[in-house]
């Protein structure tokens, strides 16, 4: 049973950092290949697409970013302990939403249950 908890929302004020964290079980050795990612879900509105990396074996990928977040968010990953990183830095209010962690393989996608982060002026 594939499955994903985030850690690592809370409250802060604009400027502030927050680093999320997706810990994932069930995949074992398939990790790797998995394409990894961040969505984020204001009240009220749609899930939105924050940050992916590309799963593979023998390369790194590129991170790729949603426009508003580029250089001030980080997407990592460390397949040895099946967890999914994302380094947020100068936090807006419009960063507010429910951070859900992504994985996906071939036809295969897998969501975790997400963690609030709420940014306050």
């Amino acid at each position: 049973q594939v499955q994903l908890v985030e850690s690592g929302g809370g409250s802060v004020q604009t400027g502030g950092s927050l680093k999320l964290t997706c810990a994932v079980s069930g995949i074992a050795d398939l990790f790797p290949s998995f394409d990894v990612g961040w969505y984020r879900q204001p009240a009220g509105e749609a899930r939105e697409f924050v940050a992916r990396l590309d799963g593979g074996v023998g390369f790194v990928s590129s991170p790729v970013y949603e426009n508003s977040v580029k250089g001030r968010f980080t997407i990592s990953r460390d397949n040895d302990r099946g967890t999914v990183y994302l380094q947020m830095e100068r936090l807006v209010t419009e960063d507010t939403g429910l951070y859900s962690c992504n994985v996906r393989y071939i036809g295969r996608s897998y969501w975790g249950r997400g963690t609030q982060v709420t940014v306050s002026s």
